[in-house]
C-alpha cells in the first residue's frame, strides 16, 4: 500500500543532537565498568609518598586496568591491556607498591607502567618469545634509582624455556636477564631483601613435580644456588600450589598433601619443609584452601590460611620464626557457618587480618586473637563473597576498616566498618544481548483500542463505556495520588517530570555468565532486579524477545528462559534441543501484539528456520555459513524462495534491514521551488556486505527481500578487511562505513562515511513507473514489469576515526528528522550525526542556491569533522560499546538511546529539540501564582471599577 502524504511537521526546527551541560547525570547514565577484579591484582595504594589517601586499583578479567575512588566507587582512571598487547591476554597481573608513583601491569608479551594517580603510560616493554607468567616490584632499590619508582622482575614462560628478567622502574629496560632452558616449567618469582628466587616445577621420574627454587642475585642476576624440594607426592601441576610469597621478610611456598589433611610450608631459599596437620573440626570436606600473607618487607612473618567447606569456613594464622625459619600455629579463627573471605593488611610491621562474612566484619591482629574491632553487616545478601582486600586503620586502641568484597555475581562493593557505601555492577560488562520490556497494562490498552478498531460506531462506542467502567477501580487511587502529582509537577523540571510520556522505560539484559537484570533507565540506569538464570560462564545468548508483562532469553542451544519482566521471577524454561543455532529471529515484534503473536525462530548454520514459518506474516532474510543470502516466505518453509550469492571471493559478513518500527511522515521531499522529489519507500529492503579478503574489495548490494532481487550496488576497493565495516538503512536512505582508498587514482587510505537516497525518479513531480498506484508487488504488478530501480542518490565523507556500529534514532511518528548514531571506538563515544548533515543532495564545489538553501543544504566539503554537538556521551568515556539501541516514546521529539557490550550507557536524543515539551525555564509554580495573583487583583479592583463608572454616570447629568 502506497503511503499518502504526510506534512513533516517539524521541518522547520533547528536540530540539536548534544545534550547541554547541565543535563549531563539527570537525563542520562553511565556505568563505567571494568569486569571482575582478579583476586591476585586488586589492592588499596596510596598514589604517591605525599598522598596520605588510597585509591582502590584492579585489573579485572577483561584486563582493563583500572582506579577506583573507594570513596563513592567513581572511576578515576583505566587502560585496556588489549590495546597494547600483540598477543592473547589471558589473565592479566596488576602490582603496587606504597610509595612508589606508578603501578605495573603485564598481559601477554607486554608489560607497561602507568601513573597511579592518572593511569598515563610511563613506558612499555615487549618481551618477546613468551607470555608473562609473573610479575612483581622490588621494594628495595639501588642508590641510582628514582625514589618514587621501583624495578620489575618479570618471568615468562615460552616452549619449555622460562626467562627472569629485571626491568629499570624508570624506563622498562631490561637491566639483566636469566634463561632456564632446562625444560622445567617456570612458576613464579619471588624476592627477599637480599635474593630474587625463581621458582619452577621439575617433572619427576614416575609422577609429579618437584619444586625448584633458583636463587638469582639482585645486582647481576647470576645464578647464587638452587634448591630441590621433594614434592613430587603431592604436587600435580601449578594448581597444586596454594601460595608463594614475594616482597616479604620470609617468603613462603604452601602447599598442601593430595588428601587434604596436612599442610606444608616451606621458607623459599631453605631445603626444609614443615608440615603442619589440618584441624579440620567440622568434619566437613574442604573445598578450598587459600593463604593470605603480607607483601612488606618489614613485616612480621606471619600468614593465614582460610578454609572453606560447602557450609562455613575457619582460618589458622602462623609465625615464622625468621632465624631458625620454624613455623609454629599461633590461633584459630573459629569455624562459622556461611561462607567468608579474608583480607590482610600492613601498618608498618603490624599485620592485620580482616574477616567478612554475611554477618559481620571482624578485625584480629596477626600477633593475638584478640577481636580489635567487629561490625554487624547493615544488609544481608545471598550473593557470596569471593574475594576481599582491606585497609585498615588504628585511633589509639580502636581501629576502622573498609573491605572491597568481591561477590560471585560479579558485583564489587565496598563495606566501611560494616555499612555498604557503593556497589559496583562490574558482571554488567558481559551483556550481549537486550531488549526493550514492554509493559502489560499498556499492551492491553492498545488491544482494546485494536477491538475498538474493528467494531461498528455503536459497538464500539458501547465497548468503550464499558472500559471506562472498569478503568473507575483505580480512581481512588488515581484521587490519592493527585496532590503529590501536582506538588511534584509544580516543584520538578521537565527534564525529570516526563515518565507518563514513555521516557522511563525499563531494558532487560542478558550476560554471557548466566544472568539476567533489568534496568531502569528513567531512573539513571539502577538496576531494578538481577537474577542467576544459569550457572555458567559461557552463556550463549541469541536474543532477548520482549512480550507484555514477560520476556525470553533465547539460546544457541535451541533452549529459553522467560522471566517476568516487573519482578524477574522465571516463569519457564525450556529444554535444549539437538540443533546448534547460529541465531535467532523475532518475528512481528511490536507493540500491540499478544505474547502468542510474537515469537522467534531459530536459525541453524547453514541459514535454514528450524521451525516452520506459521508466525511469519512478511519475508525472512538469512545469512548462512558459506556466505550467501537466503530468502524465506511462509508458504514454503523447507525451501528458500530465493538465495543471493556475491560475485566470486565475495562472502556475505552482514545485512541489515529497516528497523520493525520505521513510520515515514511524508512520501516525498518538498524542494525550495516547491516540487517534490518521491521518496523510493520500499518496506522490504535489505542491505547486504560482501568481503573479498583477498583482494580487499568490499560489495554493498541493495536487496528487495520478497524477490531477493538486486536494487543497487557498489563496490569499493582497497578495503581493509580487519577494520571495522558496518552498516544501517531507515525509510528512504542507507549508510555505510568501511576504510580503504579515499580516491581511485590516488593511494591514500582513510576512514569513509557514504550515504545513499532513494527516490522513485530523478525528475521532480514524477512518481516513476509505478505511477500513482495504490498497491504493487516485488514480484510483478498490474503492467507485468518487474519492481522498478530507484533513482540512487550518494555521497562519500571522510571521517577521522573508525565507526563500529550504526543504528538510527526512533520516534513515534517520525516527524522528528532522523540521527544515525555511530559508535567511536577510537575515541569511546558516541555520536549522533543529523541527516541533513549527511544530504546527499548537497552541493558540489559552490555555495548552493537560494532554493537549495531554504532546503537546509549547504555546500558539500569531503571532509566530515564530528561537531561536539552532536557527542550524545558528552565527555564521558563510553569504552567497549558493541550495539546501540533506539526506542521511542510517547513523545514525538523524544528518542531513548541504550548502549551497551562494554559499558553501560543510556541517554535521550531530542534530534529536532524538544518541541512538544515544556522547556526547563518554564516555571508552573509561577505561572500559578500569576494567575492566582491576577484573580485576587481582579476581585479587588472590581467593585472600585463598578463606584468609578456609577459616578462617571452621575457627573455627566
Amino acid at each position: 500500500m502506497r503511503l499518502q502524504v504526510v506534512l513533516p511537521l517539524a521541518a522547520c526546527l533547528s536540530p540539536v543532537a548534544a545534550i547541554f551541560s547541565d543535563e549531563v547525570n539527570h537525563i542520562d547514565f553511565h556505568h563505567a565498568l571494568l569486569g571482575a577484579p582478579s583476586p591476585d591484582s586488586t589492592f588499596f595504594l596510596k598514589p604517591s609518598s605525599s598522598s596520605n589517601a588510597s585509591l582502590l586499583y584492579t585489573i579485572s578479567e577483561k584486563s582493563i586496568v583500572g582506579a577506583v575512588n573507594p570513596r563513592d566507587g567513581s572511576l578515576i582512571w583505566r587502560q585496556d591491556l588489549g590495546r597494547f598487547s600483540s598477543s592473547p591476554t589471558g589473565p592479566g597481573i596488576l602490582r603496587g607498591l606504597d610509595g612508589n608513583s606508578a603501578v605495573v601491569s603485564a598481559a601477554g608479551d607486554s608489560i607497561s607502567s602507568w601513573s597511579a594517580q592518572d593511569g598515563k603510560l610511563i613506558w612499555e616493554s615487549r618481551l618477546y618469545g613468551g607470555a608473562v607468567a609473573d610479575l612483581e616490584l622490588l621494594e628495595l632499590h639501588d642508590a641510582s634509582e628514582s625514589p618514587d619508582s621501583r624495578d620489575a622482575i618479570a618471568l615468562t614462560y615460552s616452549d619449555g624455556t622460562g626467562v627472569v628478567r629485571r626491568l629499570d622502574g624508570d624506563l622498562g629496560k631490561t637491566k639483566w636477564e636469566y634463561k632456564d632452558t632446562s625444560g622445567d616449567m617456570a612458576f613464579q618469582v619471588s624476592s627477599s631483601p637480599t635474593e630474587i628466587f625463581y621458582i619452577s616445577l621439575q617433572p619427576a621420574l614416575l609422577k609429579g613435580y618437584r619444586i625448584k627454587v633458583t636463587a638469582l642475585d639482585p645486582v647481576t642476576g647470576r645464578q647464587s644456588r638452587h634448591v630441590i624440594l621433594n614434592s613430587e607426592s603431592d604436587v600435580t601441576g601449578q594448581e597444586s600450589i596454594l601460595f608463594v610469597g614475594a616482597n616479604t621478610a620470609s617468603p613462603l611456598i604452601v602447599w598442601t598433601d593430595k588428601s587434604l589433611k596436612t599442610l606444608k610450608v616451606n621458607v623459599i631459599g631453605t631445603k626444609h619443609v614443615t608440615s603442619l596437620p589440618i584441624d579440620n573440626a567440622s568434619g566437613l570436606d574442604i573445598g578450598e584452601i587459600t593463604v593470605h600473607a603480607p607483601r612488606k618487607l618489614n613485616s612480621l612473618a606471619h600468614f593465614l590460611v582460610h578454609y572453606k567447606t560447602k557450609s562455613g569456613a575457619w582460618a589458622e594464622v602462623y609465625h615464622v620464626d625468621m632465624k631458625s625459619s620454624v613455623v609454629t600455629k599461633a590461633y584459630n579463627l573459629p569455624y562459622l557457618q556461611g561462607q567468608s573471605v579474608v583480607a590482610t593488611n600492613n601498618i608498618n610491621a603490624n599485620v592485620y587480618f580482616t574477616r567478612v562474612t554475611d554477618a559481620e566484619a571482624v578485625v584480629v591482629s596477626s600477633a593475638s586473637h584478640g577481636i580489635l574491632g567487629r561490625w554487624k553487616a547493615d544488609v544481608s545478601t545471598s550473593d557470596p563473597a569471593l574475594h576481599a582486600v582491606a585497609d585498615v586503620v588504628t585511633k589509639g586502641k580502636t581501629v576502622a576498616v573498609r573491605s572491597a568484597v568481591i561477590r560471585e555475581s560479579g558485583d564489587w562493593s565496598l563495606i566501611r566498618n560494616g555499612h555498604t557505601e557503593w556497589t559496583r555492577p562490574e558482571a554488567l560488562v558481559h551483556t550481549v544481548a537486550a531488549a526493550w520490556a514492554v509493559e502489560e497494562d499498556l499492551e492491553d490498552l492498545a488491544h482494546e483500542l485494536e477491538i475498538e478498531g474493528h467494531e461498528s460506531l455503536v459497538g464500539a462506542y458501547i465497548h468503550r463505556v464499558k472500559r471506562h467502567l472498569r478503568d473507575l477501580q483505580y480512581f481512588p487511587e488515581w484521587l490519592k495520588d493527585l496532590p503529590k502529582r501536582i506538588v511534584t509537577s509544580m516543584l520538578s523540571d521537565e527534564v525529570s517530570n516526563l515518565d507518563s510520556f514513555g521516557v522511563a522505560q525499563s531494558i532487560i539484559l542478558a550476560t554471557d555468565k548466566g544472568r539476567v537484570y533489568a534496568l531502569d533507565t528513567g531512573r539513571h540506569g539502577i538496576i531494578k532486579w538481577a537474577i542467576q538464570a544459569e550457572k555458567t560462564s559461557d552463556w550463549d545468548v541469541k536474543a532477548i524477545l520482549a512480550n507484555p508483562g514477560s520476556a525470553e532469553v533465547f539460546l544457541g542451544d535451541g533452549s529459553s528462559v522467560r522471566v517476568n519482566s516487573s519482578t524477574g521471577e522465571i516463569l519457564a524454561k525450556s529444554p535444549p534441543t539437538d540443533v546448534k543455532l547460529q541465531t535467532i529471529a523475532t518475528i512481528n515484534q511490536q507493540a500491540g501484539l499478544s505474547a502468542a503473536q510474537n515469537g522467534a525462530i531459530g536459525i541453524r548454520g547453514d541459514g535454514t528456520p528450524v521451525a516452520p514459518l506459521d508466525l511469519l506474516s512478511g519475508f525472512l532474510v538469512t545469512t548462512s555459513s558459506d556466505g550467501r543470502l537466503l530468502g524465506w516466505a511462509r508458504k514454503d518453509s523447507k525451501f528458500p524462495v530465493w538465495d543471493f550469492v556475491p560475485p566470486a571471493g565475495q562472502k556475505v559478513v552482514k545485512a541489515v534491514s529497516r528497523p520493525s518500527h520505521d513510520p515515514v511522515a511524508s512520501i516525498g521531499k518538498v524542494l525550495g521551488d516547491r516540487s517534490v522529489l518521491y521518496k523510493y519507500l520500499n518496506p522490504n529492503l535489505v542491505l547486504v556486505t560482501a568481503v573479498n579478503e583477498q583482494e580487499h574489495i568490499a560489495g554493498f548490494y541493495l536487496l528487495d527481500g520478497v524477490s531477493g532481487k538486486v536494487l543497487h550496488s557498489v563496490s569499493r576497493a582497497g578495503v581493509d578487511p580487519t577494520q571495522p565495516i558496518t552498516s544501517a538503512i531507515s525509510e528512504n536512505w542507507f549508510a555505510y562505513s568501511f576504510f580503504g582508498d579515499a580516491l581511485e587514482e590516488s593511494s591514500a587510505k582513510g576512514y569513509q562515511l557514504v550515504v545513499s537516497e532513494l527516490y522513485e525518479s530523478p525528475i521532480v513531480n514524477d512518481r516513476g513507473p509505478l505511477g500513482s498506484a495504490g498497491n504493487f508487488s516485488s514480484l510483478h504488478n498490474e503492467r507485468g514489469d518487474s519492481l522498478p530501480l530507484p533513482h540512487v542518490v550518494s555521497q562519500s565523507f571522510v571521517i577521522a576515526e573508525p565507526i563500529s556500529h550504526m543504528a538510527v534514532t526512533q520516534t513515534r511518528q517520525g516527524i522528528t528528522i532522523r540521527q544515525l548514531l555511530c559508535v567511536l571506538p577510537s575515541s569511546n563515544a558516541i555520536v549522533g550525526i543529523p541527516r541533513h548533515v549527511l544530504d546527499p543532495r548537497r552541493p558540489v564545489d559552490r555555495d548552493p542556491t537560494s532554493a537549495e538553501a531554504e532546503e537546509g543544504l549547504f555546500r558539500y566539503a569531503p571532509f566530515l569533522e564530528f561537531d561536539g554537538r552532536w557527542y550524545l556521551s558528552h565527555s564521558r568515556d563510553v569504552a567497549g560499546i558493541k550495539t546501540v539501541l533506539s526506542q521511542p516514546t510517547l513523545l514525538e521529539s523524544t528518542s531513548l538511546i541504550f548502549a551497551f557490550g562494554g559499558d553501560i550507557f543510556g541517554t535521550r536524543a531530542t534530534p529536532s529539540q524538544a518541541f512538544d515539551i515544556l522547556g526547563k525555564s518554564f516555571s508552573k509554580l509561577q505561572l500559578v501564582l500569576t494567575v492566582v495573583a491576577l484573580t485576587g487583583g481582579v476581585m479587588f479592583l472590581a467593585p472600585m471599577a463598578r463606584a468609578k463608572q456609577v459616578n462617571m454616570l452621575w457627573k455627566s447629568t
